[in-house]
């Protein structure tokens, strides 16, 4: 069997962010792999085909749905469980493409945001690659970061200053990066920036369904407006069935010592 492989981003999930490489991709594929989360995300799935549905115009192409397999086992073995699933995941994809491609051919699947960034699909294709010949090409879309940006209308960065890239988890269980003053943060589904004291001065940038006719955008200190996100993340998730967000994060007091502030982890613990 050989796959030629195309990782498409699709942004947050709005077609625009899907570039008109990542569209003819979708339309050279012969087959589209959608993954179902079970049916608390059946939402995220639908929109994964609803976008299929309207870039596609190739009448060849089939869609696939598969149950993606669930991750288990301790918090305290985080990086065995999720090396588990990872090769659970390339034997569903293994098994779905034989289904509809058994000798092998043109693959295509949608990466929420952008497949080098925060994501994994890129790992679990280099597990399907040890079992039969892959050959992975990567379209990039929008990425969550200049979503996130072009939605506040900020920079990034401040003037020849660096920026940190991080996720929710590690934030919550090591706190302020060191040598950081910008921080952008992924994969927070517990809201790990309620942790920060108010002595920290901490400033935020948060979005949700980014670029999506129904956006949300909340901006302010850390303090003030971190209550605010939670209540219209909690308020959105309920409504939607889903909801993908990411957040910047600058410190007003750049200059203190980050081990002589306040920082609150048994809040963010709580959560």
């Amino acid at each position: 069997m050989n796959i030629r492989l195309s990782l498409i981003g699709m942004g947050a999930g709005h077609p625009d962010h899907i570039t008109r490489q990542g569209i003819a991709a979708l339309n050279q594929a012969q087959l589209v792999l959608l993954p179902r989360k079970g049916p608390d995300k059946a939402d995220l799935a639908e929109l994964r085909a609803q976008l299929c549905r309207e870039l596609i115009t190739h009448s060849g192409v089939v869609l696939a749905p598969f149950d993606m397999p669930l991750r288990t086992g301790a918090e305290s073995d985080y990086p065995g469980a999720v090396d588990r699933w990872h090769d659970a995941i390339a034997q569903v994809w293994l098994h779905t493409i034989g289904q509809h491609l058994p000798q092998g051919g043109r693959v295509a699947l949608l990466v929420w945001g952008d497949p080098s960034l925060y994501d994994s699909t890129l790992r679990i294709a280099q597990r399907l690659a040890r079992q039969v010949s892959v050959t992975t090409t990567v379209v990039p879309g929008i990425t969550a970061l200049q979503a996130l940006t072009a939605a506040h209308a900020i920079p990034l960065n401040d003037i020849n200053a660096p920026v940190l890239i991080t996720t929710g988890r590690r934030l919550r269980d090591h706190g302020w990066p060191d040598g950081a003053d910008t921080v952008a943060v992924m994969l927070d589904g517990h809201c790990a920036f309620q942790m920060f004291s108010p002595l920290m001065g901490v400033r935020i940038w948060w979005g949700a369904y980014l670029g999506m006719p129904h956006q949300i955008c909340l901006s302010g200190e850390v303090a003030e407006i971190g209550p605010v996100i939670l209540r219209a993340r909690t308020e959105a998730r309920a409504l939607h069935g889903w909801i993908m967000d990411t957040y910047l994060l600058k410190r007003t007091h750049p200059h203190s010592e980050p081990g002589s502030e306040a920082i609150h982890k048994e809040t963010a613990h709580g959560h």
